[in-house]
């Protein structure tokens, strides 16, 4: 049994485990934090926005962008304080159930982050229990396969492995395909890029019937944020290309190949410092948020949001934007929140 001792200012300061007698001091958890300050002074890279109650304003109460205008193009499902299953259960049925993008007999592709040979409680990845739910749904409407891979940046079987996303994957019934096999990308034009003309891009991405995009939200050294639209990189072969060339407006520019049927951020437990691949449990805060939106030009907005970020301050989100291959304009959209505790 856990006893919590708290400050009267409400913050936990110590934990007290009755069945081991031991105590741990919570004083310098990321847990322990109420202000932007306190994370600022904690080494965490958050924005002005930044606010654990509200969540960069994503879950303020009776906002301008609770409900959309009949004019917007796009719903954002926000879920929080669920576990990971259920969140996911939620947002799917708020828009409309899974049947509403997958049909009986068709090839089904999610796409992780599996970019790291970290362990879940890092968050560098996408937890493995979205991904198994997901893949349960996808096998439910009767999808014909359901397949998942990611052009990993760290040895690719130990990611695998110890994300835990392969084990979860596969007893959940799908296929696991190995990202690095580079005979199984393609060469693509992108005709609507601005800097990036022509790609290798995985044959999944080209040939599946549905495009789950599943990314972690997690704190970037490179780009700010990394999220739904950054996450795309892992579909790629040549990496390189887009940090030789013009990073940001690469990832912009390959929207416009081909956009995911849907994409689900895992906000559970975003990293906020230390990204992509983070050092230790202690660069990762708790917000027990998830994500939807068919609109990823959307999710990523709200997502920089999460992070205490404006939609703007990230260069690609700003780029597709402008580029009308979505919107960033959450205060025009339809915001379903809902809180499940």
């Amino acid at each position: 049994m856990l006893c919590i001792i708290c400050h009267p200012n409400g913050f936990p300061l110590w934990e007290a485990n009755r069945e081991l007698g031991s105590w741990r001091n919570l004083s310098a958890s990321p847990y322990a934090m109420k202000t932007r300050r306190d994370f600022l002074k904690a080494g965490f890279a958050v924005g002005a926005g930044f606010s654990l109650l509200d969540l960069g304003g994503i879950f303020a109460a009776e906002s301008a962008t609770s409900r959309a205008t009949p004019a917007a193009r796009a719903v954002l499902v926000a879920v929080r304080d669920g576990d990971r299953a259920t969140m996911l259960d939620r947002a799917l049925a708020e828009l409309g159930g899974i049947q509403k993008f997958v049909r009986p007999g068709q090839t089904v592709l999610i796409k992780p982050n599996i970019g790291w040979d970290v362990p879940p409680e890092r968050a560098a990845n996408t937890h493995p229990e979205v991904i198994a739910r997901l893949v349960a749904h996808c096998r439910d409407a009767g999808a014909k396969s359901v397949t998942i891979f990611d052009n990993s940046c760290d040895q690719w079987e130990r990611a695998y492995a110890n994300s835990g996303i392969e084990k979860a994957a596969r007893d959940a019934g799908a296929l696991v395909v190995n990202g690095k096999d580079e005979s199984l990308y393609r060469e693509t034009p992108i005709p609507g890029g601005v800097k990036l003309r022509s790609v290798r891009v995985h044959a999944l991405v080209l040939e599946s019937d549905v495009f789950f995009n599943v990314p972690v939200l997690k704190h970037h050294s490179g780009t700010l944020m990394t999220a739904a639209m950054k996450n795309l990189m892992g579909v790629i072969w040549d990496r390189g290309f887009y940090h030789r060339t013009d990073l940001h407006q690469c990832i912009a520019d390959f929207l416009t190949l081909r956009q995911p049927t849907l994409n689900l951020v895992d906000a559970y437990h975003p990293m906020v410092r230390n990204g992509p691949r983070g050092r230790t449990v202690e660069d990762v805060i708790e917000m027990r948020t998830l994500l939807a939106s068919t609109d990823i030009v959307a999710v990523d907005a709200a997502a920089a949001k999460l992070l205490g970020h404006q939609p703007a301050d990230i260069p690609h989100v700003k780029l597709a934007a402008a580029m009308k291959l979505g919107r960033m304009d959450l205060e025009n959209l339809d915001i379903r929140r809902l809180k499940l505790t």
